[in-house]
């Protein structure tokens, strides 16, 4: 892989891990591991309370990518407002595509999930997995809104929280 591929992400920058969300790139080290000298990027993930160590070759092989744009999550706003699709799939093929959504990193897909998976209060009650599911979604996207609005995770829970509002009186 090229050089400049490596420099792309900086310590203290904000990325998006595919499988875990948001974190924050602590430092850039090398490490010996069986024998081969690695270059690792160490993510903090603070609210998970956990540490990954990434080698720079293969960051963006993986996925890994930079926070979305200002544009990419409006975006994602204007697929929240959409309206719920819901296939009639059996429930474990339906979990599985919703998981590989919010596992993609991919923020538009993520608000896909969350925008199907959404209840209002007159709604039938969500499964225990419907609703594991749906929070794994809600709190990747409200991470990845925060860091790219440089506000905090609660003001863009409400944020998304309004939108979902307002679908479910548009309805």
């Amino acid at each position: 892989m090229s050089k400049t591929k490596k420099s792309e992400f900086r310590p203290n920058d904000y990325v998006v891990y595919p499988a875990h969300g948001v974190g924050q790139i602590v430092s850039i080290e090398q490490q010996e591991i069986a024998g081969l000298e690695l270059e690792l990027f160490v993510i903090s993930f603070e609210k998970d309370k956990m540490t990954l160590r990434v080698p720079t070759n293969k960051a963006t092989e993986i996925g890994m990518r930079s926070l979305s744009s200002p544009d990419v999550v409006s975006k994602a706003m204007t697929t929240l407002k959409g309206k719920a699709k819901v296939k009639r799939a059996m429930w474990s093929r339906r979990a599985q595509e919703y998981e590989q959504k919010i596992n993609s990193g991919d923020l538009i897909a993520i608000a896909e999930v969350v925008r199907d998976l959404h209840r209002t209060d007159d709604q039938r009650e969500q499964s225990y997995s419907e609703r594991q599911l749906y929070e794994a979604a809600l709190e990747r996207l409200t991470r990845e809104i925060a860091a790219v609005g440089g506000m905090d995770e609660g003001s863009a829970q409400a944020q998304v929280g309004e939108v979902l509002i307002s679908r479910a009186a548009a309805a």
